[in-house]
């Protein structure tokens, strides 16, 4: 009887295996005593993971596919306060022989309920041009099935099936949230940007066996793509009506989507001018952010440690323990 599969998120320094990982990428450098290695990144449906092999040449390195299936014996390590894997031997595997739920993230909670959720946030837009705008995306099938299905980011957040959709489900919860809070703003325009922010990235990111930038994600980025989709939407509402669309509604809408980054350094091309655009930034920034952490400290492998490994993106170790307080009943945090 085999033995029970290993996810990435439950490996431990110490651990010998032998199993299938799916292989993201690869690279073949030249160590300080001249001898060749490999390095490459390793994931399943958990994580990712860091591995090596050293002592490699190029037979063994062109026989590593790029987003495809290896059987994979090694062992784990700890460096540098990290879990990687050192590799002992490796042979491809097909893909019909593995299962690919084991290597596909995805959404926990189910997309059609999602999707329900965030359809039903948006029916409470009143101005008209923008409700027929998000009625053209609802409407367009093709984009439907790739926002259902394409991750928010290809690491940093939510990066895994459903994760689009989960994370704009976040930011217009959000949007709606503190509305209350913010009377002053136009809640039309901040509910259907918020909707609208990222739906240039069912074009930019693939999410097949892995996820990579498509060409034109590499090309033109999703935030560009979006405003472009916006004006295309537009202007087939203009053609059915026989009206143009409102030109200022439009202009404010693309801006939202143009100025979401916050900053020029991030991508955005504009930065936001109206108190609307700033409210959507923040939210966005603050869904991604929450998961960023909350992704780190539910998948740190060392269960027993209080603080996560460093985390590039974030710039920090994260502390796991805020979740609950001295002197905290068994209420306490909605638990």
């Amino acid at each position: 009887m085999a033995n029970p599969r290993r996810f990435i998120n439950q490996l431990q320094p110490g651990e010998t295996l032998d199993q299938v990982f799916l292989v993201r990428d690869r690279d073949l450098r030249t160590a300080s005593n001249g001898g060749l290695y490999i390095v490459c990144t390793l994931t399943d449906c958990t994580g990712k993971l860091n591995a090596r092999m050293w002592q490699a040449n190029e037979t063994i390195y062109k026989a590593i596919p790029i987003d495809g299936f290896l059987q994979i014996r090694g062992r784990t390590e700890n460096y540098k306060g990290n879990l990687q894997f050192i590799i002992e031997a490796v042979r491809p595997i097909p893909a019909e022989k593995v299962d690919l739920a084991d290597f596909l993230p995805h959404a926990q909670r189910d997309v059609e309920e999602m999707w329900a959720e965030l359809l039903e946030l948006v029916r409470a837009v009143h101005n008209n041009p923008l409700r027929m705008l998000i009625k053209k995306f609802v409407e367009d099938r093709d984009f439907v099935a790739a926002f259902k299905r394409a991750p928010a980011a290809m690491e940093l957040h939510q990066a895994y099936l459903g994760g689009l959709l989960e994370h704009t489900l976040g930011v217009t919860r959000g949007a709606k949230a503190i509305l209350p809070l913010y009377p002053q703003l136009n809640a039309d325009l901040l509910l259907a940007a918020a909707f609208l922010h990222d739906v240039g990235k069912a074009a930019e990111l693939t999410s097949d066996l892995t996820f990579r930038y498509t060409d034109r994600g590499q090309l033109v980025g999703h935030i560009t793509i979006g405003a472009i989709w916006i004006q295309q939407k537009a202007d087939l509402i203009a053609a059915e009506t026989g009206e143009p669309f409102p030109a200022k509604t439009l202009d404010l809408v693309q801006h939202m989507i143009l100025s979401h980054h916050g900053y020029y350094e991030y991508g955005s091309p504009r930065l936001p001018m109206i108190p609307e655009a700033a409210a959507l930034h923040y939210l966005d920034n603050l869904d991604a952010k929450v998961h960023m952490f909350d992704r780190e400290i539910t998948g740190d492998p060392d269960a027993a440690a209080t603080f996560t490994g460093f985390h590039r993106a974030l710039e920090v170790r994260i502390y796991k323990g805020a979740g609950t307080l001295e002197g905290d009943g068994p209420a306490a945090n909605g638990k």
